[in-house]
């Protein structure tokens, strides 16, 4: 399977430059400050946004210097939106490590979040182009209204697959979106590509989120960690959706009460048991084989908007993405 290395060579230097701009970012003469931020500049994930804008640039008219401020204040407002999130969680963790309010407290994550979120918004204003800057302020709004959609619906822990589609559509698929798209801005590009590689971005991200939810269902084991968090964390996602909607009620009745149980950590019920019975319930009604059909159908849709562009490196990169975000392991 092709790696992300391999995606991001056509924009190997364009990358360097970019992380050279977020390191500038992240530098502070605040002591508290600069020791935050160091830390968050060591638990950098898989780095999808910035890429993206990237290849999008490349794939239009070319990286600019606006390019690399757009790439790192995506970036960015991403990392403040993740601080905050596990404030509000109450998350020990991220990417592996203790989280910023586990680590320091919720005060320091909290105003180191909005710190963050300030120096986007001077990049941004840097830019003096209204479009970038309409891009990014809806997509704050969409992630902010998507969480707090989330939390209602899952107030009772069961929506349905409309409801699940619009939750993602407001968070990881608009995210996507105005990557692609205001890459494509900060190059000078028409209106048309443009609007092609939001939908890109809008499907791709959809993509993105729909393999994270059939990893909850993968073997541990060969998955190298734990799995069934969504579950854990109260919340049903396409799969056990699709497989309740799919079984006999009295069926689906005892999986949602067993789902909702460990939820809630129930003294009386043995974890591993009732995570297993789950598994095995979304595996006998394919709950996992209808989200892989809906990921194809959006890889289908994301690269018929490619065809505006001509054939070049960055455009086999973005079509690896796609395959990449469907066929990797973690």
């Amino acid at each position: 399977m092709t790696t992300l290395t391999d995606i991001r060579r056509p924009i190997e230097e364009d990358f360097r430059r970019f992380e050279e701009r977020y390191n500038e970012f992240l530098k502070s003469d605040n002591p508290l400050l600069n020791e935050v931020l160091s830390y968050i500049a060591t638990r950098r994930g898989k780095q999808l946004r910035p890429m993206l804008v990237l290849l999008s640039a490349t794939l239009s008219k070319g990286v600019t210097s606006k390019t690399y401020d757009t790439a790192v204040a995506l970036e960015m407002l991403h990392t403040a939106s993740l601080i905050h999130d596990d404030v509000v969680d109450d998350s020990p963790m991220r990417r592996g490590t203790a989280s910023v309010h586990a680590k320091w407290s919720n005060k320091v994550a909290v105003l180191v979040g909005d710190y963050i979120l300030a120096k986007v918004i001077q990049t941004i204003a840097a830019l003096r182009n209204t479009r970038i800057l309409t891009i990014i302020g809806e997509m704050s709004r969409s992630l902010t209204s998507g969480e707090l959609l989330q939390l209602h619906t899952e107030a009772g822990m069961w929506i349905d697959e409309e409801q699940y589609f619009r939750i993602i559509e407001q968070k990881t698929a608009y995210l996507f979106a105005a990557c692609t798209e205001a890459g494509a801005e900060s190059s000078g590009t028409t209106d048309r590509q443009a609007s092609a590689l939001r939908e890109f971005g809008r499907c791709l991200g959809i993509c993105f989120q729909l393999k994270d939810d059939v990893l909850d269902y993968s073997d541990a084991d060969e998955l190298g960690k734990p799995t069934m968090h969504d579950i854990r964390d109260g919340k049903a996602t396409l799969p056990l959706i699709i497989s309740l909607k799919r079984a006999p009620k009295d069926e689906s009745e005892h999986i949602r009460q067993l789902a909702s149980d460990l939820a809630q950590n129930a003294v009386y019920l043995d974890p591993v048991e009732a995570e297993e019975e789950i598994k095995a319930f979304v595996m006998r009604y394919e709950g996992v084989r209808y989200a892989y059909r809906q990921m194809q159908a959006y890889k289908e849709k994301a690269l018929k908007n490619l065809n505006v562009f001509r054939d070049s490196d960055a455009k086999r990169s973005m079509m690896a993405l796609l395959d990449y975000a469907i066929n990797r392991l973690y």
